[in-house]
């Protein structure tokens, strides 16, 4: 039986408005070419922008994951959400104008891979090629990690069977990115990223005026000695050193995360450029310290929690009625939803883009591309489902470090080096990818624990997250290529120059 319907009635009022969006762009744009079904034609206003950019950001593990973490071990567990806020910041600062005016430049690209061998130039088809495996194996994996967490949405709030619910998540995520595209996407992110803000900021202040303003009354929380300190053992021993280290690192994540950064080619001019960094920022500022405050909070509001991964989940069910809790919780299906769509529109536009019609079909026309893109979306949200219902795949904070790690690792070093380095060249760009995302799966397997569920164990725990080294090695390997190849062309520089100039 259906637990909870008010809370359902709510769920399903808030799927019927995305589905329409995805329906309303259908129309909308089918007769629009590859540019508007997979870059929104350019024309995305700012507050579309930056806040669909931030909401395909944080999925679902902002209102889990990192709350969780914070509950059960304190302040130290927020470097990462530190890392995060830097790591927007440079990457809006420094990257979000010239990659749009690069973008445009180099052939007016509509996708990563497509800017990356249109900055050189090149007819050679590897660099797309390597990076649309990247993009179909990372994003599978990527878009498992929302899917997984609707599913456990609706098992926890609703009693529904989580791999039914898992189904039912996953075809209305396909069906609104199938039907719309970039639009679509980016205006339901937008809806979501509304969502996600004020959900995260109404729940802690609730649950504070209730503590100070009511009858409410609880026992102390009994916690860890240097729970409500920033290093995480209470002193400065290794495993506090690398809880920093690597918390600082998932910030590198901005510099390579393809559904992203692509939202910065998208804006409609340099103006709204401006604008989206504002508002972008400021979004993801927020959205970092009310998840933070929910786990702090949650550890005095809820000391009786079983499951620290259902904080928010709680402290909303605890303070509203039915349907405001429906309405509030449906910033998770948001969350979640907003990445996943995201993930699978880059991942069929790197497809159909760069590997359909430059390799398979040369004389494709935009329709054919379309559905080419389409297609992949289906085949990638069938891959994602079988992922997230393997009851081995981890959870879901992992399956997001895991991806994050590897394409920050991949994309990362040879996004900054393209933007600012003329002498950078094509081989450079190639070597970096494989180099940056190969570390990074290594560094996982062999120094980490991250697969220990697949049945991987590490050789060594250095408790370093893998896209440091990933990052590292991505940006050496790629550099040293570059110097040992030939000099870039004068075209190439000239090119170069020419965006910088735009700049």
């Amino acid at each position: 039986m259906i637990e909870n319907v008010p809370e359902l009635i709510t769920f399903i009022i808030y799927l019927a408005v995305v589905l329409g969006v995805g329906v309303y762009f259908f129309f909308k744009t089918k007769s629009g070419g590859e540019k508007d079904y997979f870059l929104g034609g350019r024309r995305m206003g700012p507050w579309v922008s930056a806040l669909s950019a931030g909401a395909s950001d944080m999925s679902s593990w902002v209102l889990m994951g990192l709350p969780a973490s914070i509950l059960a071990s304190g302040l130290g567990q927020s470097w990462i959400a530190i890392g995060l806020a830097i790591g927007t910041t440079l990457s809006w600062m420094f990257l979000a104008r010239r990659l749009r005016r690069f973008s445009i430049a180099a052939k007016d690209s509509i996708t990563i891979p497509q800017f990356l061998t249109n900055r050189f130039l090149s007819e050679a088809k590897a660099l797309q090629i390597v990076s649309a495996v990247v993009f179909i194996v990372v994003y599978s994996v990527y878009a498992a990690s929302s899917i997984k967490a609707c599913g456990t949405l609706f098992n926890t709030v609703l009693g529904i069977d989580a791999r039914i619910a898992m189904y039912i998540a996953a075809g209305i995520i396909l069906v609104y990115t199938f039907l719309g595209g970039f639009a679509a996407v980016c205006w339901t992110d937008f809806l979501q990223g509304m969502m996600m803000l004020a959900a995260l900021m109404i729940a802690p202040i609730a649950a504070v005026f209730m503590m100070n303003f009511s009858d409410w009354t609880s026992e102390a929380p009994v916690v860890a000695e240097g729970y409500w300190s920033l290093l995480v053992t209470g002193k400065f021993d290794w495993t506090s050193i690398a809880t920093i280290i690597s918390g600082l690192g998932w910030g590198l994540g901005y510099f390579g995360m393809p559904h992203i950064i692509i939202r910065y080619m998208s804006i409609k001019s340099d103006k709204d450029v401006k604008r989206s960094r504002v508002i972008g920022i400021s979004w993801t500022v927020l959205i970092l310290i009310a998840a933070v405050a929910v786990g702090l909070i949650g550890r005095v509001f809820l000391t009786d929690i079983a499951d620290t991964s259902h904080v928010f989940i709680e402290m909303v069910r605890r303070i509203f009625p039915g349907f405001i809790t429906g309405l509030l919780l449906s910033a998770i299906l948001a969350a979640s939803m907003s990445t996943a769509d995201s993930q699978l529109l880059a991942a069929a536009s790197a497809f159909a883009s760069d590997v359909y019609k430059p390799v398979i079909r040369k004389k494709a026309s935009d329709r054919e591309m379309n559905w080419a893109g389409r297609v992949v979306v289906m085949i990638i949200t069938v891959v994602a489902v079988i992922i997230a219902s393997n009851p081995n795949s981890g959870t879901i904070m992992s399956l997001v470090e895991n991806a994050w790690g590897a394409f920050g690792a991949a994309f990362g070093p040879v996004i900054i080096l393209a933007l600012f380095w003329k002498r950078f060249t094509y081989r450079g760009a190639v070597a970096g990818i494989i180099g940056g995302f190969a570390a990074d799966i290594l560094w996982l397997l062999f120094l980490t624990d991250g697969f220990k569920s697949f049945g991987f164990t590490a050789y060594f725990d250095t408790q370093i997250y893998e896209i440091i080294p990933g990052f590292v090695i991505g940006m050496l390997v790629a550099v040293i290529v570059s110097l040992c190849d030939k000099a870039p062309s004068k075209e190439v520089l000239e090119l170069c120059e020419r965006a910088k100039k735009e700049d």
